[in-house]
């Protein structure tokens, strides 16, 4: 049953953070000197946080019961925040975003892909209607610009029509025939061959050793099969059958239970809600205007006039409804004021004594006095945003939902009682509402009739008629014409579906024997693939975790051509459901002329990127931007323009927007370093794949050769040596294998693969014609 097996995998994963937790608590409050001790520290914390996110993504993804999702969504988040924190003090402690902890996983008896970061299935789920909408919309615009053409329908003529149909009648009239041709032939060999049986009569020794034959074939081949998955078994490489289709079917009941309940539960919270209102929406209303009533009263006998009613954005009747009488308000308002005013002379004072020091300590060298400076205490763990959530969560956990008796629950989709409890508040929010207009109206009355006297509101109505008229003649533009004109521009592009999973590439398994011997390895694949998730992926997804975690504002990607860096790129919007904006100099050329229209496209850009938010900018080839010098030929192009202004574009982003500079390079060498590195915070070096990516017998893993062919079609056989393939690709990269590949693989080529296999020497000649990558530009990237 798989709600039960999800439910066993939250339990397991909140127990393990509470065990994690209470180690935070009792480990990283302390100082630390030995640095080998602390990375070894964050790394298995590291490692434990992942595993936990693994387990509760899936949980999440997997249960259909609303309220424990919710309570679930709060502590992923949590952990996705204290993973990239985590990963901050580690950079920071070894200077370098690349780890390897592969004699950890060893300790610790765990594998490469237990620390492969899982990408979170709500990131698109949740927004799924919004993002399919978004595409359509995207689609409509670029095809009445003219920038994308639909697949052409060939016209044809009405003879071309009829000739067709004659060569397909014929053609099967002609099966036809053949079939029948082949059927009476058929029936003349059998009855030659009676006739033949009857004049020589049957031998039953012949007859004895046929059907022996085929019976001892039949049996020796179930063996064979028998044995064969007997030994993947033994080896780990494949699940007993038992277990393999039970895992299936509860995968498929899962998501299926997860449809079904998401639609069933939104009809079970809408109908709570209406019986809430109907029981007891009347006792809620009739409660709030007596309560609403009193204050008034009371409010007119102490200070002797009425109130004024509060407006919406202070919270309407819930500001009257505080627990304060109106004498404590009264002094904290005087309190406040007296702050304000006390603030204001602290800061007059200090001001002024700021001013005297500067003028006294112009030159502090010459004074002589030796300024102490502390000893090293030691590392310590900063602070965290995370720790809070998660400790809310788990604690929430364990009140709710750690020893309830669900027993009774056969669906275990949601429980009516506590979005009873949820429902009442927004019941009671909606009755507020409508309260609020019946009072405000009554406290009108209330002061014509005893005061003889009108709001402040009432008086000043038409001065706020205007304000809104010269409000309402400042209107900008729409986001949707703003999101059509950059579209139409081509600055707004249409990402291409790559999943982060689709760059292939192996853990490197050396890293640490490397760094042993003072030789920092060159980074992998995996390694670069992880980054791309925790820098770009996780902080865009999850709005909680973008708002509180280390924030990562631009990122660049440099390597060599063709090895992945704008697939990289399309990944990060495929995951996220991210707008991507090229903002490339040579995309950009020709567009907004002039400071002004710079300016004017940044703004446009940044508006519509937070609107519909996340986003991606990408700049293609950006060390032009920071070029040290022009060249010629990109003097029309002016690469430059955006030099200046993008620190700017980045101080306009602030925690609460979900946007990514993005900058891919295969020159970073080129660029003018300082500029260049204040922009991007955060560098990722990409290299060439090594042989150990290219080839290796690691089982669930595709080969990049493999996988490359397969997915253009082409079909492995053993004429085709993979292993030779990689190791004569050495010092070329995944694009130049792609090009091989599809080079190769035209479509006469797969026409002839059934009796002409692919061959080795069919893609080394193909190789052969590309430049590779030569260890002198390996050297200047790293």
């Amino acid at each position: 049953f798989s709600i039960s097996t999800y439910n066993k995998m939250w339990t397991d994963a909140q127990k393990d953070l509470d065990i994690q937790l209470r180690k935070e608590r009792e480990e990283f409050l302390q100082p630390e000197k030995d640095r080998v001790k602390v990375f070894k520290m964050l790394a298995i914390s590291y490692i434990k946080y992942m595993q936990i996110f693994r387990n509760l993504e899936t949980a999440h993804d997997q249960l259909v019961h609303q309220q424990k999702r919710t309570v679930i969504r709060q502590v992923l988040d949590g952990v996705i925040g204290r993973i990239l924190e985590m990963k901050k003090e580690m950079v920071e402690l070894e200077n370098s975003e690349f780890h390897y902890i592969d004699n950890i996983l060893e300790d610790l008896k765990l594998l490469p892909e237990d620390i492969e970061v899982p990408i979170p299935r709500y990131f698109i789920k949740e927004n799924l209607e919004v993002l399919q909408q978004r595409e359509k919309v995207l689609d409509q615009i670029l095809l009445n610009a003219g920038l994308q053409t639909q697949k052409p329908v060939k016209a044809m003529t009405f003879a071309e029509a009829i000739k067709m149909i004659q060569v397909a009648e014929r053609a099967r009239q002609g099966r036809c025939r053949a079939a029948f041709m082949k059927q009476i032939y058929l029936e003349e060999k059998r009855e030659r061959q009676t006739k033949l049986q009857i004049q020589m009569g049957p031998s039953p020794d012949d007859a004895a050793t046929c059907i022996q034959k085929v019976w001892h074939g039949y049996i020796q081949r179930k063996k064979t099969e028998k044995m064969r998955e007997e030994e993947m078994i033994f080896l780990g490489m494949s699940l007993p059958p038992h277990l393999k289709k039970t895992s299936i079917s509860q995968m498929h009941a899962g998501q299926v239970n997860t449809l079904q309940g998401e639609v069933q539960v939104r009809h079970e919270e809408v109908f709570i809600k209406d019986k809430l209102k109907e029981t007891e929406g009347l006792n809620i209303k009739e409660t709030l205007q007596d309560q609403i009533g009193q204050c008034f009263i009371e409010c007119r006998h102490i200070i002797g006039k009425f109130p004024d009613y509060p407006t919406e954005e202070a919270g309407g009747s819930t500001a009257i409804l505080s627990q304060k009488t109106p004498e404590q308000v009264a002094a904290e308002l005087d309190a406040k004021k007296e702050m304000a005013l006390h603030k204001k002379a602290q800061k007059e004072k200090k001001e002024k004594e700021e001013g005297k020091e500067k003028m006294k300590g112009k030159n502090p060298q010459k004074t002589g006095k030796k300024v102490s400076v502390p000893a090293e205490e030691g590392w310590k763990m900063a602070p965290s945003n995370f720790l809070s959530i998660m400790e809310e969560g788990n604690n929430q956990y364990k009140a709710v939902w750690q020893n309830r008796d669900e027993g009774w629950d056969f669906l275990q989709d949601h429980d009516p009682e506590l979005i009873k409890e949820e429902k009442r508040e927004e019941v009671e929010e909606e009755i507020r509402v409508q309260v609020d207009e019946l009072m405000q109206q009554k406290l009108e009355n209330l002061r014509l009739a005893v005061d003889g006297e009108k709001s402040d509101k009432q008086k000043k109505g038409r001065k706020s008629e205007k304000v809104r008229a010269a409000m309402m003649s400042l209107a900008h533009r729409t986001i949707d014409s703003l999101y059509r004109e950059l579209v139409e521009e081509g600055l707004l592009i249409k990402a291409k579906t790559v999943n982060l999973s689709d760059y292939v590439g192996k853990y490197s398994y050396l890293g640490t024997t490397l760094r042993q011997v003072d030789i920092e390895p060159m980074p992998s694949l995996a390694d670069v693939r992880q980054l791309i998730a925790l820098y770009g992926i996780l902080p865009l997804g999850s709005q909680t975790v973008h708002e509180k975690a280390p924030v990562v504002k631009a990122l660049l990607l440099a390597g060599p051509t063709g090895v992945g860096k704008k697939m990289l790129v399309h990944a990060i919007c495929t995951e996220t459901g991210a707008n991507l904006f090229d903002l490339s100099a040579s995309n950009i050329s020709g567009k907004y002329p002039g400071k002004n229209g710079l300016q004017m496209m940044l703004h446009m850009v940044l508006k519509v990127a937070k609107q519909l938010q996340p986003s991606v900018v990408w700049i293609g080839d950006t060390e032009k931007i920071f070029s040290k010098a022009v060249l010629k030929a990109e003097e029309e192009m002016n690469p430059k323009r955006l030099e200046k202004i993008l620190p700017k574009f980045l101080k306009a982003l602030k925690a609460q927007d979900r946007v990514l500079l993005v900058g891919t390079t295969n020159r970073p060498f080129d660029a003018n370093l300082k500029p260049f590195c204040k922009v991007y915070q955060k560098i990722i070096l990409i290299p060439r794949p090594d042989y150990a990516s290219r080839f290796g017998k690691y089982f669930k893993w595709f080969l990049l050769w493999k996988h490359i062919i397969l997915q253009n079609g082409g079909v492995i056989t053993n004429l085709l040596n993979i292993s030779c393939l990689a190791k004569l690709s050495d010092g070329f990269t995944q694009g130049h294998i792609v090009q091989a590949v599809q080079t190769v693989l035209s479509e006469l080529r797969l026409l002839q693969m059934t009796r002409k296999p692919l061959r080795t020497a069919e893609f080394i000649t193909s190789l052969a014609r590309q430049d590779p990558v030569y260890k002198e530009e390996e050297e200047a990237f790293k």
